[in-house]
């Protein structure tokens, strides 16, 4: 049997003429010393890999808040991350209590239910955040050895605000505290060492604006030693963290690394150790306010309420009888701006994440949303928007 040549479009001729703005809940855009690195191959067991990765693990110390020199990659998506954080330090029989606010939550309580964790889910109501005394009292009744939770629930745009405190109870009952923060990392504060977090997940295509694809987790001394306590096996060969500390901390082979990614990443980790994280919390916490404030000057509503409101991404309630695909396609199709539907709750999601927190591309975005809404029927007030949008970022210069 004969099979025949495949003909194939080059790519020039799939991908839009004028580039999308990507403002959705990820990937987000890149900055351009981030795109340059992610075109270079090198040897991924090289000397000069070796420093690369040196250094990233003390920019990761500093982005993480952590002085743990435990810090692994992967080459994956964040939830690769999420599952190498899971399955190192759930296994058979481990007591877990998941944290279930949503959509990538519960992913977590089945990961640790894959691992032969016996997982008990606490089911946070929508738009709520979790309280630190309620699991004071799960704590107390299930005595888990591991707790999981996200900082930052991107599906229906919920803020965990508590997890300080959390932590602090995970450290009081001798718990292994296991943090999303995909989302995260470096649009908000989140100090692992001080808020005794055991295990730190990410994904390089949100708050790190570098490219899909290769993930960071950060293990606390306490969970190393979890980890190297361990008797039995990880079933998971790729996400074993022991295995993966061959590259990262001997310069020796574990699989072959994603060399362009991890350049890639090494740019958006120095781009945001020079900006500084309390200048970019502040630069983040600003876009989001004066994007949320814009938003409901438009006429539209905000999904969450302060303070379980995440400002990474942001939820806009849709109007009776308008889905999120009807919007999202729109958008993109006439205003060439790119958001995201949901996972469950009848909103759109606009991120503001990394590269997403600049003022020209907010201008862009309400504009481009009112102007959508405003197409479909929605009476909107873009002028409004457009004012209110200025003013709240020229106050907040102030």
């Amino acid at each position: 049997m004969n099979i025949a040549v495949p003909k194939i479009q080059p790519l020039s001729q799939i991908l839009p003429e004028e580039p999308l703005l990507m403002m959705g809940a990820g990937p987000v855009p890149i900055p351009q010393a981030v795109a340059n690195a992610n075109g270079i191959v090198i040897n991924h067991l090289g000397e000069t890999m070796g420093t690369i990765v040196q250094q990233m693990k003390s920019m990761a110390g500093y982005i993480f808040q952590t002085q743990s020199p435990w810090i692994v990659g992967v080459a994956g998506p964040g939830s690769a991350a999420m599952e190498m954080a899971v399955a190192n330090l759930v296994w058979e029989n481990t007591r877990v209590l998941s944290i279930c606010n949503g959509f990538f939550s519960s992913r977590l309580a089945q990961m640790a239910e894959r691992s032969g964790g016996e997982v008990k889910q606490l089911t946070v109501a929508e738009g709520n955040s979790v309280e630190a005394e309620l699991i004071r009292q799960q704590v107390e009744e299930y005595r888990p050895r591991v707790i999981t939770i996200v900082q930052g629930e991107t599906s229906n745009t919920t803020y965990n605000h508590e997890l300080a405190a959390i932590g602090a109870i995970a450290k009081e009952y001798n718990c292994y505290l296991i943090v999303d923060a995909v989302c995260t990392l470096s649009t908000m504060p989140l100090k692992m060492d001080e808020w005794h977090i055991d295990a730190v997940i990410t994904g390089g295509q949100k708050g790190l604006s570098s490219i899909p694809g290769v993930s960071l987790v950060a293990f606390s001394e306490k969970a190393w030693q979890r980890i190297n306590s361990r008797e039995s096996q990880i079933p998971q060969w790729t996400l074993d963290a022991k295995l993966a500390s061959n590259f990262w901390h001997k310069n020796s082979y574990h699989y072959t690394a994603p060399v362009s990614g991890l350049l890639a990443l090494y740019e958006a980790m120095r781009l945001i150790c020079d900006e500084t994280l309390p200048k970019r919390f502040r630069r983040h916490l600003t876009c989001s306010k004066a994007l949320q404030s814009a938003i409901e000057a438009l006429g539209l509503e905000l999904y969450i309420d302060q303070p379980n409101r995440l400002n990474s991404v942001v939820g806009i309630k849709l109007p009776q009888g308008l889905e999120a695909k009807t919007v999202c396609e729109h958008i993109s199709k006439n205003y060439r701006v790119e958001i995201a539907g949901s996972f469950g709750p009848p909103i759109v999601r606009i991120g503001q994440m990394g590269e997403q927190c600049r003022e020209h591309n907010l201008f862009r975005t309400i504009h481009a949303l009112g102007s959508t809404f405003k197409d479909l029927g929605v009476n909107v007030d873009i002028p409004r928007g457009m004012a209110e949008l200025e003013n709240v970022l020229q106050r907040e210069k102030m």
